[in-house]
């Protein structure tokens, strides 16, 4: 049976807000967002509008929740579902400090059981499926066993699709940064796990760069690719063209269509007592690669922080950009 692959961009904590989800969806129509990993406490105990409201636009959208408690988590899910997100999704791979003392995240990874508990009382609350992201392994575990181990608890809880960073996560010696980076990948494992669960929907993340190797990987028989801080450095290499180059669709979009339909949203969010720089930040990368991309970079960087800053620094930073395109037609 022909299959339609998923094409995701990552979950990323501090980066993958509303504002970046908006602006990435204007690039691609069929890429499956997610948010920022939340916490089931934060949920059940914080301001909820503001954890887990979105724009309408962004679906197809995830909701990440992080923690351990598996009551937590399905009370957190019915606190959620009313707001209507797609999937939800249990991570069971950061590695930060945070998620250590919480012993959530990566940690779950070494107790499969609980994790397998935890997603069966998310599934009991959510009218959306309920999907994990994982390592390949943590600290002395051996991948090879460790993983098909994790797969067979989270398939026996009635999980039907996963996302498999194909890293280790060090919980002992490494920070966030270097588990994103020092950790060797291991496609050829992700793929593997693909050929021994096939009832199991495998998408595979890490080190993917381009829209080439993220072909490369459905064509090897994997069903999904997530692609994470390349497509937020360089959205115009990794977004713009994804549902053309993955999915055949027509798309005509370019970089200056891309900032010319963000004036909406940010006179709306300037109007609503935003600041320009909650929204520009994440638009640094549209041009990159391109003559002028670096001083779009450094006039947004500089004028969005500055006190009333507003749509006229947007255009500003379009000129460096702009000009070269218009040297080359005279």
């Amino acid at each position: 049976m022909p299959r339609t692959p998923i094409f995701a961009v990552a979950p990323m904590m501090d980066w993958t807000d509303r504002h970046c989800r908006y602006f990435h969806r204007l690039m691609s129509a069929r890429a499956r967002l997610y948010t920022e990993m939340v916490t089931a406490p934060a949920v059940i105990h914080g301001r909820r509008d503001r954890l887990l409201g979105f724009d309408e636009a962004e679906h197809p959208l995830a909701l990440q929740l992080g923690g351990a408690d598996p009551a937590d988590l399905r009370q957190a899910v019915a606190i959620a579902a009313p707001y209507g997100y797609d999937e939800i999704n249990l991570n069971c791979g950061c590695p930060s400090d945070r998620v250590k003392a919480g012993c959530f995240g990566a940690v779950l990874m070494q107790t499969p059981a609980l994790a397998a508990e935890c997603v069966a009382a998310m599934q009991e609350a959510s009218p959306v499926e309920v999907t994990v992201k994982c390592r390949i392994g943590v600290d002395d575990q051996n991948p090879g066993e460790a993983l098909p181990a994790f797969l067979e608890a989270l398939i026996g809880a009635g999980v039907k699709r996963v996302q498999i960073h194909a890293r280790k996560a060090w919980l002992k010696g490494l920070s966030p940064k270097e588990n994103r980076e020092i950790p060797p990948l291991d496609h050829g494992l992700v793929l593997a796990m693909k050929r021994a669960y096939p009832v199991l929907h495998v998408s595979i993340n890490g080190g993917i760069g381009s829209l080439a190797e993220a072909k490369a990987l459905l064509d090897l028989g994997l069903d999904g690719v997530m692609v994470g801080r390349a497509a937020y450095h360089a959205p115009n290499q990794l977004l713009i063209g994804a549902d053309a180059a993955l999915f055949g669709d027509v798309d005509g979009r370019d970089a200056f269509a891309v900032a010319e339909a963000m004036r909406p949203y940010i006179a709306r969010h300037l109007a609503a007592g935003g600041r320009l720089h909650s929204v520009t930040c994440h638009m640094m990368g549209l041009f990159s690669g391109q003559p002028g991309a670096r001083g779009w970079r450094r006039i947004l960087s500089t004028g969005a922080n500055q006190p009333g800053a507003g749509l006229e620094v947007l255009d500003e930073a379009l000129r460096p950009v702009t000009e070269p395109l218009l040297q080359q037609a005279c």
